[in-house]
Formats: C-alpha cells, structure tokens, sequence
C-alpha cells in the first residue's frame, strides 16, 4: 500500500469519529497513543526482541484481546500507567487521555492499526504518513494547529542555505511537531551523503535538541521524528517540555533552525479567588540577555544567540516586528548586528502561514566570538512579497519558488553574491543610519498600485486583505494588552 492510499486510509476514519465530536487534532493524538504500542508491539518480536520498557498487562496484545466497554476501561488504564514510565514511553503517554467515547469505534481503530505491519514500512512511508497527518491536522485552522506548522518547502529552503553538517548538533527552542529537525535529517541522509555507522548513530540519538511546552505538540513531535528514525523506542526524549526561555541553554549548539510561536507577549493566566481569570506578562530575568522585555519574539532572538557555539549558525522565522520596533527592540537589534555577523534577511510574502495577519522574515545570522569588535559587515535582503502572491489553498508556497532565492545566498560560498532586482546589500553603516536601525527595508514597487490589470486573482486579493486586517487588529491588540498592564 502506498503512503497516499495509506494516509487516506486512517485519515478516512477521522471523519467517522468527527460525528462524535473529536477533532483533526484529538484523532491523531489517539492514534499516536496507539501506532506507538504497536510498534512496541512489532519491536518486540522476531528478529528484533527488543525491551520495550512497556509493563506487562499494559500493551498492544491486552488492548486488541478487548472490546466493548473492557476495552475502554483498559484503554484508560494503559494511558494512565503509561504516563507514569521514565524515557521515552511516558513523554508520549504525558497527562494522556482517551478521547474516543465510543468503545465500538475506538476498537475499529485498534483493528485499522492491527491490520498494517508498520515494521515493514520504511522510515520515509512511515514519516511521511504521519507528516501528512499533521499537515492535514494544520490545514483545520479551526483546531490551531496551523500554529506550530511551518511551510515544509521554506524548511528545506533554510537547510539548503545553512547546509548542516554531520556530526553536529541541531537545536530548535520552540519545535512545534519537529518539521526543522527533519529538514534537516532529510538533508543529512540526502543521496549521495554516504553517512558511515558512528555519523548514523549521531545522527539518530544525538543531533537534535527541542522544546515544546504544549504536552501534545510535543508528542506528536517525537512521534513523529520516532517514525522518522531519530530516538529510540527505549531512549531519552530529544524534546524537552519545558520554557525554553526561563534559564540559559546548558548546551551550546552548532546551528539553531527556528519558528518561534507567533505573538509578541509572553504571559500566563492567573485565575483569583473569584473566578476571573487575569493574564500576567512574564518577563524572563535572565542575566545574559541584552534587554529585559515580555517580548516573547525579542526574548527569542536573545535566547538563540545564547544557544550557539561561537561559530554557530541560525536560521530564524521572525515578524516584521522585531525587524523595526522601537525600545528594547531597537537596543536587541543593534547588539545582534554588533555581537554576530547577521547577513542575510528574506522578506517572506503574506499567505503562507495558517496563523492569518502573519508578516514575516528568515533572519540569517552567524555566532562571533565575544570581543568588543562589530561582527556585522552588511545585510544582504531578498524581497519575496512584493508583487508575490500566494494563498494556503489555490497558490502555495513551492520550493522552486524559493529557489531564486537559494541561488542569490550562495550557500557554497556566500562572501561571493551578486546583487539582483530582488537581492540588495545594505552596508553597516547605512542601517546604522536609520530610524531606530531598522532593518524593515523594501525597494521594489507593487505594480498593482499603478496598474488595475496587475491585481492578483480574486480569491489571492481577498485573502492578502484579510492578511493585512488581521495584522493591523494584532498590532491594536498588543497596544491595549500594554496599556492594561501599566
């Protein structure tokens, strides 16, 4: 069975369970629950016995021997016990809860699982099942997952610019369901990449590090990197669920590829003796940052500069925001540009991410050694939003559309780039110069603000309204949420 057919197969069965109320998201949290304990199942067995580290009473063989309302009541028994294990095992099976009501479909499910030997597909039928599980779960934007998705041709855009290495470690402080992470392991074990045994081994246990504070976004990322071949079924989580801005990174990282979570401020809902709920601003004290700031986004860029090595490499998704913003923003940007050698800015276009009202860039910057000198020599920004147009449905966002721009960065050599219509240098000493150094730079001019004839379709237009609606009623929500905070 191919990976479509097998995709459509369980996804089909999402609908059925839709009449009763669960969702895109709790569907494919069910069934990481459950292709786990089967391929516990599967691993072991012959050839593999492996020790699954799964209690005995509590797997894959006491769950199908049940149905009915047994099965229900030892479904939550198996969730319950299962979250109590070290390792691996009990960060999938964190707080998890059954949300199948139905005992008949929950055990039509059990069998749909049963029925497939998953051993026997291949890490790519099997990651791509599940990335196309997720993507699908994204596109309900109702459920919010689109959130933790980012576009899968923009990751592989920022991989092949920053080129990771074998050998080296690969953080992500904010990794949603681990789309950076297997960017990059696709780029790794590309053809021709020749990974020898100790490079493989690396790679599977050791390259990444993430957090993902959401319990089940962080599941369905190691689930979803487990299926890919990274982790092991008895090893340690590669994601940590935890804040990854409350204390200093104890390891320091190679390259950090990023998106951090839309939204400019970093709170916690506080609920008092009355019942009324009340959202504090966090403001993370942490005494190497630049600036002390509820920004999450600012908070973010500091965070990352902290995690690399000194000749480390970023990739960063940031809003249009951190590039231009006053106060503590401009005092974050400045020490960026003096402390690392930031070179590269791609202004993405609107209509990519689920998250509507979205403006955005990939910040591309380089780590330098702590020496008083000004690390950053120029700028170089590519414009991929004016007179670009593209939408979630009708016109998405591919790779080759990104490959002009791939082209420009020069990954072999970037010192050696070429300017174009859409790829202009900017010197140091000219951004100095700006208003509040910002680096919000645009030069092209939209041609539909002279020509009727140059208006993107209907549908596109409507959407890139919408888009700048939505970020203009953002930026009005954050000045009122600073307002009642003062």
């Amino acid at each position: 069975m191919n990976t479509n057919t097998l995709v459509q197969k369980v996804w089909n069965f999402c609908h059925t369970l839709r009449d009763d109320g669960v969702g895109y998201g709790d569907y494919l949290e069910q069934l990481t629950y459950l292709l786990f304990l089967k391929l516990a199942h599967e691993y072991a067995q012959e050839p593999y016995k492996r020790d699954t580290r799964i209690p005995g009473g509590y797997d894959w063989a006491s769950l199908k021997s049940k149905v009915g309302q047994p099965l229900e009541a030892h479904y939550l028994a198996t969730l319950h016990e299962l979250g109590k294990q070290p390792g691996m095992l009990g960060a999938i099976f964190f707080k998890a809860q059954n949300k199948i009501q139905d005992p008949a479909k929950l055990a039509r499910l059990v069998q749909l699982i049963d029925a497939e030997s998953w051993i026997s597909l291949d890490a790519d039928t099997k990651g791509d099942l599940y990335e196309g599980l997720l993507q699908k779960n994204a596109e309900d934007t109702k459920s919010g997952a689109g959130q933790y998705f980012t576009p899968r041709p923009l990751i592989e855009a920022m991989v092949e610019c920053i080129r990771p290495e074998p050998m080296k470690t690969i953080a992500d402080p904010a990794c949603g369901t681990g789309g950076f992470f297997l960017g990059a392991y696709n780029w790794l074990t590309r053809p021709g990449a020749n990974l020898d045994k100790r490079q493989k081994e690396f790679l599977r246990d050791k390259t990444f590090h993430g957090n993902e504070i959401v319990p089940n976004t962080r599941r369905m990322c190691l689930m979803n990197l487990f299926l890919h071949s990274i982790g092991e079924l008895d090893g340690e989580p590669l994601v940590e669920r935890a804040d990854a801005l409350i204390t200093e990174s104890k390891l320091k990282v190679d390259y950090v590829l990023a998106n951090p979570p839309f939204g400019k401020k970093s709170s916690m809902t506080i609920t008092n003796s009355e019942g009324e709920e009340d959202k504090e601003a966090l403001t993370y004290e942490r005494q190497d940052f630049w600036e002390t700031t509820s920004n999450k986004q600012l908070n973010f860029v500091q965070h990352i500069v902290s995690m690399l090595k000194v000749d480390g490499k970023a990739a960063v998704v940031l809003p249009d925001n951190v590039l231009f913003e006053g106060g503590a923003g401009e005092k974050i940007r400045r020490k960026l540009l003096e402390n690392c050698d930031v070179h590269t800015i791609l202004r993405l276009p609107t209509g990519i991410f689920y998250a509507q009202g979205v403006k955005a860039n990939v910040v591309f910057f380089d780590a330098k050694p702590k020496d008083g000198k000004v690390h950053t020599k120029g700028v170089w920004f590519y414009d991929l939003r004016t007179n670009k147009h593209f939408t979630l449905k009708t016109r998405t966002l591919k790779l080759d559309d990104l490959r002009e721009f791939i082209t420009c960065y020069n990954p072999e050599n970037r010192h050696e780039r070429k300017e174009t219509e859409r790829f202009k240098f900017f010197s140091y000493s000219e951004l100095m110069a700006r208003d509040k150094a910002s680096l919000d730079i645009f030069w092209l001019k939209d041609d539909s603000l002279d020509n009727l004839e140059d208006l993107p379709p209907p549908d596109v237009l409507q959407q890139e309204i919408i888009d700048h609606l939505e970020a203009a009623l953002n930026a009005f929500r954050e000045v009122a949420v600073g307002l009642q905070q003062k």
